[in-house]
């Protein structure tokens, strides 16, 4: 499998450029997935931690399912792998197959794109109830953009000790 990734225009307005990120970030962790089998993919990085690049794929369709789905369009729905809200589970990749993780994930960016282009400006608030605030689609989407970044990273150095690649 081989993720085409998009670079962001160079000039563009703020919500096109928001979304271009994001989107660009979203292909590179696809990137840095490709062509491993689920053992490479359940690879655990270094004691103690159990941080895996499937555990982040499942992470990261809680965190996309959370932001779009149960924030900003008030959705009731629980977490995908914990009914309690427990959001470390998803971490837990040990019996979890490339083929479940990434329907989830595909499934909640599919969602997440639609409410966004739904959404009728970066100005519209939803509650966060972890937060007990309201929160604006801008505030969401730069969010999102920080945490791939950040676990982005992080897959740089899962795969790097699965099989020796490097960069994006």
């Amino acid at each position: 499998m081989t993720t085409e990734r998009i670079d962001p225009p160079r000039l563009a307005g703020e919500r096109e450029t928001l979304r271009a990120y994001l989107d660009f970030h979203r292909a590179t962790l696809a990137m840095k997935t490709d062509g491993l089998t689920d053992e490479q993919l359940r690879s655990r990085s270094m004691p103690p931690s159990t941080l895996t690049l499937l555990g982040l794929v499942r992470h990261l369709a809680e965190v996309e399912r959370t932001w779009f789905r149960r924030v900003i369009n008030g959705e009731d729905i629980p977490l995908v792998w914990s009914a309690e809200g427990d959001y470390q589970v998803a971490y837990d990749a040990s019996g979890a197959t490339r083929a479940e993780a990434f329907e989830a994930w595909q499934t909640e960016v599919a969602h997440a794109r639609r409410i966004e282009q739904a959404a009728a400006s970066l100005d519209v608030t939803a509650y966060q109830p972890r937060w007990g605030e309201e929160v604006s689609l801008r505030l969401v989407m730069l969010h999102m953009i920080h945490e791939y970044a950040r676990h982005n990273g992080h897959a740089d150095f899962l795969r790097e000790g699965v099989d020796g690649v490097v960069g994006a």
